[in-house]
């Protein structure tokens, strides 16, 4: 199958970031209307994995932030992932922080950004979850939740709580997003004192939800790249305390080493793509040596290759998630990545 996302990536990136990643999925969307994406795109091999309570029918799934809103869920579907993850949403409409607010560092394959959570509200997202045949197929949709930009951080897991019962019903699993950089002080969740609060919120709330519908929905956590070795022992702690059922290592990084000199290196955001492999991929083995074969880890963070996808998996990830890789290889990573899982 013929490859063409190499010769469509220079005009791309002749496009303002965010431009040329709004018009590349409204090309999506137009393409899987018109049956056009499964002949254009390889399929991955059936190879599904267990895990939570979900069969996820690959291994290499979405990763949140590219959409956002669900506005795109059948075509990124028809892509061949095993799993989406939307969002992340938040209880309220917000329009995020100002533009521009996306930036491509191609030396280094990479991205920053400093989005904001920019999102039409939960409620919005989860009408276009329900009505997209993805989902009605039994497609796995992960939904990401946040607190909107203006709620006070200790106001922060009311928030959360709202937006996992909004999302509870159709999400089959919600996972928790304490880690993006582009939200005023949201890393300080990841302390002790807050992180135990939310946690302990959290599991309140899923139980009342597990009675109300009869069934309980995995929660899942995203922590940051930029942590320590007792940062992450605490956080292990704390998810084996509140019973939560995955972790998702890594979000974006604050550090700049691997982009110094670079054009764009030193705007603010969340920087993504090849420079946070290593970093992701150590956070990964840390928390498997902490919590062994307790809590599946999925490991996104750097992945631009079906061997980085492996490196993932051996550091001991049961799955993976892409975002900046597809900016910089396109759709043909999400097959290669599956491949080399299913070899491995």
């Amino acid at each position: 199958m013929i490859d063409s996302y190499p010769l469509l990536r220079p005009w791309l990136f002749s496009l303002d970031p965010e431009q040329a990643h709004n018009l590349t999925l409204s090309n999506l969307d137009r393409a899987e209307r018109w049956g056009l994406l499964r002949h254009l795109v390889e399929q991955p091999a059936a190879d599904p994995r267990h895990l939570c309570g979900i069969t996820f029918p690959n291994p290499v799934g979405l990763a949140a932030g590219l959409d956002k809103d669900g506005r795109h869920i059948d075509a990124l579907g028809a892509l061949g992932f095993g799993f989406l993850e939307i969002g992340t949403v938040t209880p309220k409409p917000q329009p995020g922080n100002p533009k521009p607010r996306m930036f491509r560092l191609p030396q280094a394959q990479a991205i920053i950004n400093r989005m904001g959570f920019n999102n039409d509200g939960v409620d919005a997202c989860v009408k276009r979850v329900r009505n997209s045949a993805y989902w009605q197929n039994g497609g796995v949709v992960g939904l990401n939740i946040g607190k909107n930009a203006s709620t006070p951080i200790e106001n922060a897991a009311s928030d959360y709580v709202a937006a996992m019962e909004a999302v509870y019903e159709v999400a089959s699993y919600i996972t928790v997003n304490i880690s993006s950089p582009n939200t005023q002080n949201l890393r300080a969740l990841q302390g002790e004192d807050m992180l135990r609060s939310l946690l302990g919120s959290l599991h309140l709330a899923r139980e009342a939800l597990s009675d109300r519908y009869g069934v309980r929905k995995p929660l899942f956590l995203k922590i940051a790249p930029d942590l320590d070795q007792n940062d992450i022992k605490l956080i292990a702690d704390l998810l084996l305390e509140f019973k939560i059922d995955a972790i998702i290592a890594t979000n974006t990084t604050i550090a700049r080493d691997a982009v110094q000199g670079l054009e764009f290196g030193q705007e603010a955001g969340g920087l993504s793509g090849a420079p946070v492999r290593m970093t992701s991929t150590e956070v990964v083995k840390s928390l498997k040596q902490f919590l062994g074969d307790t809590i599946p880890i999925i490991g996104v963070g750097g992945i631009l290759s079906g061997l980085d996808a492996q490196e993932k998996v051996a550091a001991g990830a049961s799955l993976v998630q892409l975002y900046s890789g597809l900016i910089y290889r396109g759709p043909k990573l999400i097959a290669e990545c599956a491949s080399a899982l299913k070899a491995s």
